[in-house]
């Protein structure tokens, strides 16, 4: 251990005496430990699915009866989750790969080399560090010679872990022990590799690492898998794809690129104030497909499996509303297994410069045994073929477009293999949707854009569109109309919601210090007024409130599963959700976390994380999905679905562009307005589209100098007047605070009720009085300040989110 963990982990006990912020706070708490009937076997079922095989020589799967030695610490000590609020989970049990092992009847754990990790780790103890300064990686027990030779006298393949942690509040390091590997895990490969001819790496880890080392030790290594974080039934699922149980089925969510340099983004990420947006539109795989196909190790949508499989096109349909492609997936291997399936469009670079390839659709196979087949459908809306048009390229400033030129669309098992099966042609450019400009930078700097020339597309940069409009005049334009108070006349919100009432005669009622109470929370996390471990409440917040009908609504975090003092299901992280292309899946293991938070008092669960994975060391990368937009869209609906199922609300996060951990408060991530719609608001916008959430929260972060708690263009423009949202905005937990430019006499909460936001959450300062901070009510009546009208209409959202919960 380095003397700087050494250092943190003493900080951290201490700190940890004195706060709440410690990591498994709630795991370690003195509760009944309740399993969920059905949760084990979904939840064992998405560990498997989403691990992705990217290399494999015929070791996998081991033949029944092998004997493992397990190598690297955190085979025992596991990472079943990232760190911060998203993670801390009080889960019934943990099942690590070494008890994975002992659970399976084809496997034998070579029981000698894990006693002496055991006796190493007892006396090795692994600390979760504190808030924000979570541990990248634990110590790993040094292998003398002896060891592993003695190992391979008694077993048939050793089975290496590399463990990674990540977490909120902090970025992973681009050193080694984070992206890279420790010297102590190179020295333990050599070890292996040196000895055993039978070499398995599991990568236990919730973002993208290095993967350079692959090719360096070759044909030494036989198998590496990302087994990535997998929540409870982390070891069984492992164990099942180890001895063949399970074939693996995942597909890479990222790209993985030879050197973290490649990423387009690398060399704007971790600056303290702001990061410049540089690659555009260019995120991932639209980069490395476009530009830069060399520098990819393993493309986006890879990944192996036990078996092989056919994917052959029946038919295809198109019509004015869309394209619609009718497949047949075979299993022509020799075991059975599930087959992600995948659709990419390849639109005309026109003036506007597009990828060379985007995902548009996808599908996943039920379990096919040899010899069977399956018919999928996949369908692609017109929607999916247009571009956003930011400056006019087109003559349609402000619009989304749909090109001249030829189409062609893709089908296969990832981006780079993926064969042509139709063209459409448009022959003249059309305008689809025009739309205002939102969010648009405010000061000059330069952008990729893709070129064509003599048939080729080559990287080329522009500047800029910027900003070209009055926020100010568009926000005075379209204030709400104040409703007349009319004082309490008895009208209880229960009669809003069965219809005897109208919900302006109930909000009529309401005073002053109960509508600024409606947008706001009850002040605290854990609140007395919710099961312990809660997040915060709102709705019902004053006892005045509660006489009216308004419940308190309690909410939760996390998307990993419930954090509250009860003992709650663990799930795997976004990131193997998303690897595992299977919504239906996904959505089932929600629907079971609805029912335990209805049984457990939770009526919020704040997720799915949303954002995309723009650089692979972002410390919250494990929350969220994909760097590809679409995937994250359909994943995210796929998670709302389930929890709502129950009467419960889903609250997507964090919205939007929260793509680094690094100074999230105060960072600003300037962007051209054609990449936000395209990449960093497109996912949200299809989960809203598909699955209606309840809730939306925003990020910590500013958008072109604006934060998104006081962003009127995200929160009303796009949010509500373009996407039709309905629902609830909410903020993190805690915002800054600020004055209105574009109104000087607004400041903090009347500024946030002015952009769109309806809710802040938990309610006060980090510490606080409990009370008011005066803002929002300050110049309500006066000239230039905050309206009735604008009070009311947050107070509706907040109070129609209370109805929508049942």
């Amino acid at each position: 251990m380095t003397s700087k963990e050494k250092f943190n982990n003493l900080i951290g006990k201490i700190v940890n005496r004195f706060t709440s912020l410690s990591q498994d706070e709630n795991a370690g708490a003195e509760s009944e430990k309740v399993v969920t009937k059905g949760m084990p076997e979904l939840a064992r079922q998405l560990a498997a699915e989403g691990a992705v095989l990217l290399k494999n020589n015929g070791i996998l799967p081991l033949k029944k009866g092998s004997t493992v030695s397990l190598f690297g610490r955190t085979y025992n000590d596991y990472f079943y989750v990232g760190y911060g609020s998203g993670g801390d989970v009080n889960r019934p049990y943990n099942i690590n790969i070494a008890d994975g092992i002992k659970n399976c009847d084809s496997l034998n754990l070579n029981e000698g080399l894990h006693s002496e990790y055991m006796k190493w780790i007892k006396l090795h103890p692994v600390s979760h560090g504190y808030w924000a300064h979570w541990p990248l990686r634990y110590e790993e027990m040094p292998l003398s010679d002896e060891t592993v030779i003695a190992a391979k006298q008694t077993s048939d393949a050793a089975v290496v872990t590399i463990g990674r942690s990540s977490g909120e509040d902090r970025d992973c390091d681009l050193a080694n022990g984070s992206y890279y590997l420790h010297d102590e895990e190179i020295k333990m490969l050599d070890k292996i590799t040196a000895r055993f001819d039978s070499v398995i790496v599991l990568l236990n880890v919730g973002n993208i690492i290095d993967m350079s080392w692959v090719k360096h030790y070759g044909d030494k290594i036989g198998a590496v898998m990302y087994v990535w974080q997998g929540g409870m039934e982390s070891g069984n699922a492992v164990a099942d794809l180890l001895c063949g149980k399970v074939s693996p089925s995942g597909c890479l969510s990222d790209t993985i690129a030879k050197g973290y340099e490649d990423y387009p983004s690398s060399n704007n990420f971790a600056d303290k104030k702001r990061n410049i947006y540089e690659e555009d539109i260019f995120v991932g795989y639209r980069y490395f497909e476009t530009f830069a196909k060399d520098k990819v190790l393993y493309p986006f949508g890879y990944g192996l499996s036990y078996t092989d499989f056919d994917i052959d096109l029946i038919k295809s349909n198109a019509d004015e509303n869309g394209f619609s492609f009718t497949l047949s997936v075979k299993n022509t291997g020799e075991c059975s297994g599930k087959k992600a399936v995948q659709l990419y469009i390849s639109k005309p670079c026109g003036k506007l410069g597009n990828a060379s390839r985007e995902l548009v659709a996808f599908k996943k196979t039920k379990e096919l045994n040899p010899n069977e087949s399956e018919e999928l459908t996949l369908y692609v809306d017109a929607y999916q073929l247009t571009s956003y048009d930011d400056c006019g390229a087109t003559n349609n400033a402000n619009a989304y477009v749909t090109q001249a030129g030829e189409y062609t669309f893709f089908l296969g098992e990832n981006v780079r293999d993926a064969k042509k099966i139709y063209s459409y042609y448009q022959e003249e450019t059309a305008l689809f949707e025009q739309l205002k400009q939102v969010c648009a930078p405010k000061f000059d700097f330069t952008i990729m854009k893709a070129d064509e020339i003599d048939g080729k597309t080559v990287l080329s940069q522009k500047p800029v569109a910027k900003e070209k409009y009055d926020l100010a005049t568009r926000i005075l334009n379209n204030l709400p109309q104040e409703i007349e108070q009319t004082g309490d006349r008895g009208i209880k919100l229960g009669d809003v919601k069965s219809g005897k009432a109208t919900m302006d005669e109930f909000i009529a009622q309401l005073s002053n210090d109960e509508l600024e109470a409606l947008t706001r929370g009850g002040y605290k996390m854990n609140n007395p007024l919710g099961p312990k471990g809660n997040a915060g409440i709102y709705g019902g917040v004053l006892e005045s409130l509660r006489e009216k009908g308004i419940r308190p609504i309690v909410t939760t975090d996390g998307p990993s599963g419930i954090r509250l003092v009860h003992s709650s299901s663990l799930l795997p992280i976004g990131a193997l959700m998303a690897c595992s292309f299977n919504t239906e899946l996904v959505s089932s293991i929600y629907k079971i976390i609805a029912k335990e938070m209805k049984e457990r008092g939770s009526d919020v669960l704040l997720a799915p994380g949303m954002n995309i994975h723009r650089n692979p060391l972002c410390g919250r990368n494990f929350e969220y999905f994909s760097e590809d937009p679409y995937l994250s869209g359909k994943m995210g609906a796929a998670c709302v679905e389930g929890i709502q199922s129950e009467g419960g609300s889903a609250c997507p996060k964090h919205f939007a562009c929260n793509n680094q951990e690094l100074c999230r408060n105060t960072n600003d991530s300037c962007l051209s307005e054609r990449a936000l719609r395209e990449i960093y608001l497109k996912g949200f916008e299809i989960c809203i589209n598909d699955s209606k959430p309840k809730n939306i929260m925003t990020s910590y972060n500013k958008i072109n100098g604006v934060w998104c708690h006081y962003n009127y263009d995200t929160c009303v423009t796009v949010l509500r007047k373009e996407w039709g949202y309905e629902g609830n905005v909410m903020t993190d937990w805690w915002m800054k605070p600020s004055k209105s430019i574009e109104f000087p006499k607004l400041k903090n909460q009347a500024y946030r009720v002015r952009s769109g936001v309806n809710l802040l959450m938990p309610g006060g300062e980090r510490v606080t009085n409990e009370k008011p901070d005066g803002t929002l009510l300050a110049t309500l009546g006066k000239r230039d300040g905050i309206t009735l009208g604008e009070i009311q209409e947050s107070a509706k959202r907040v109070l129609q989110s209370v109805i929508d919960i049942n």
